[in-house]
């Protein structure tokens, strides 16, 4: 059973940079062919897709936030990161990170619980 864990400070100062990680268990983060997203969803708002590191090493970013998110890994913890630089009060939100099956229509099978941040002085 794949589990998926966010971890990261709940409260982030505005300009300052959001900083999250996501612990997996039950499956590794290289192995074919999956992508492991970050995905967040703002207070009376829906879902917005961030990004993903794919199990080759190779990210991607929505294009609205290319200029300040950054995803990362470590295949040695079977962790993967998300920063989020220059943060606002906008970038509150529930922050989800998940996989997603690219041998299977792309399906998000596994999601982390979340983790709240609010982005406040």
């Amino acid at each position: 059973q794949v589990q998926l864990q966010e971890s990261g400070p709940g409260l982030v100062k505005p300009s300052q940079t959001l900083s999250l990680t996501c612990t997996v268990s039950g499956g590794s983060i290289t192995t074919r062919y999956y992508y492991w997203s970050w995905i967040r969803q703002p207070p009376m708002k829906g879902l917005e897709y961030i990004g993903y590191m794919s199990y080759a090493g190779n990210s991607y970013y929505n294009p609205s936030l290319k200029s300040r998110a950054s995803i990362s890994r470590d295949t040695s913890k079977n962790q993967f990161s998300l920063q989020l630089s220059s943060v606002t009060p906008g970038d509150t939100a529930e922050y989800y990170c998940a996989r997603v099956d690219g041998s299977n229509r792309f399906l998000f099978d596994y999601w982390g619980q979340g983790t709240q941040v609010t982005v406040s002085s």
